[in-house]
């Protein structure tokens, strides 16, 4: 996509620099990352582009190739939490990075022309509105030369979506964009932002690792993530830690007998036991036996829907079909009530799944899935 001649097109000029930043699958760790727990997310080669340069006079002008709407134009010594771009659409999420990096003390107050355009599949739980935030950082960091190292762009990227767009979520996305590298996953502590990059060559072993975005968005999930973080923070409050994080899997039945409401029981067990399959899945690549965690990924799918009870049908029958066609193991990501699924297969037997899985849609009447491989790709870089 040529965003710069779209850029000087748009503004009448060129821009000083393109930059891009990935989407990202998270292969394990779900709801774990605002308890302070484990993940490991991995980018995609879906990106978010932006052609940018610097301004001098306070204007903040945003505009993006993938949406029918004309440049907004805001000041941004008047970007304000939960404003009219702090409450949905696409403009908020870099406005918000702005407000963010103002609000921390970083000197970004001259503003900036920015324009956008995006490969990442909205509405996928692929982590859309991370690639927008993080990408916006980036140039920014570089075009005003701030200095910031990219765990620190992440936290502000989050910061940005937390406070000015108002959606509570954790640092997962953001740190997998702006930290990820190409043909690793991403293990990541959310407690110290400590990271590890743990090489994941699934080619090498003959096997592949599928997405399949079912296309599906249920009104189910509208505050959902956060009545579960609320959840999950009533729990911690009761078992006297300051996060899940800080309950051992081996402490797991004895934590539970002291929850008397079955619900935080249910998101308490889910926390724990999934910190523990990002544990048990590292221990596995780190042997070599990739295979094996095929059946880690199935397990953390039903406690996704068992405790959390965030799957949805249209999930459930991607797990069920993948694994009925020789699936080595296959779960949901990402935020729940819809998006995306990843499937673990062996290369041969991928076309054969994927095919399955089609057929399962087509059975019960549900739109067809879009399913791509996910190649580990590397995170937030400037392009030119």
């Amino acid at each position: 996509m040529d965003v710069a001649g779209q850029f000087a097109e748009l503004y009448g000029y060129e821009p000083q620099g393109v930059w891009s930043a990935p989407g990202r699958v998270n292969l394990i760790g779900e709801y774990t990352d605002f308890n302070e727990g484990f993940v490991m997310p991995l980018a995609l080669p879906h990106t978010a582009v932006a052609a940018v340069a610097r301004r001098t006079d306070g204007v903040l002008r945003l505009h993006s190739a993938d949406i029918d709407a004309p440049v907004a134009e805001l000041r941004v010594d008047e970007l304000t939490p939960l404003s009219k771009y702090g409450q949905g659409g696409w403009a908020a999420y870099p406005a918000g990075v702005v407000w963010a990096l103002r609000d921390a003390g970083h000197e970004v107050s001259g503003g900036a022309d920015i324009h956008l355009a995006s490969t990442v599949p909205t509405g996928a739980g692929l982590s859309s509105s991370a690639a927008l935030e993080v990408v916006t950082a980036l140039a920014l960091n570089d075009l005003y030369e701030l200095g910031l190292p990219r765990p620190e762009l992440a936290v502000l990227a989050q910061r940005a979506e937390n406070a000015f767009v108002g959606v509570p979520c954790g640092v997962m996305d953001q740190m997998a964009s702006a930290c990820a590298t190409e043909g690793h996953a991403l293990h990541l502590d959310c407690r110290d932002l400590s990271i590890r990059q743990v090489p994941f060559d699934l080619a090498s072993h003959g096997l592949r690792l599928l997405v399949v975005d079912t296309r599906v968005k249920h009104e189910l999930g509208d505050g959902a993530y956060a009545e579960r973080r609320a959840g999950c923070e009533e729990g911690a409050r009761i078992l006297g830690v300051s996060h899940l994080r800080d309950v051992r899997y081996a402490e797991l039945p004895d934590a539970l007998a002291e929850l008397t409401d079955e619900k935080v029981r249910r998101y308490v067990r889910h926390v724990v036991s999934d910190d523990h399959r990002v544990e048990q899945v590292i221990g596995l690549l780190d042997a070599g036996e990739v295979r094996a965690i095929g059946p880690v990924l199935t397990e953390g799918h039903a406690s996704l829907r068992d405790d959390l009870s965030i799957s949805c049908e249209e999930l459930d029958l991607v797990v069920s079909a993948a694994n009925a066609a020789g699936a080595l193991g296959s779960r949901m990501t990402g935020g729940g009530f819809g998006g995306s699924a990843v499937v673990l297969v062996e290369e041969a037997d991928a076309e054969a799944v994927t095919k399955s899985v089609l057929e399962a849609f087509t059975t019960a009447g549900h739109t067809a899935p879009r399913v791509f491989p996910a190649i580990p790709s590397a995170g937030a870089r400037r392009l030119a």
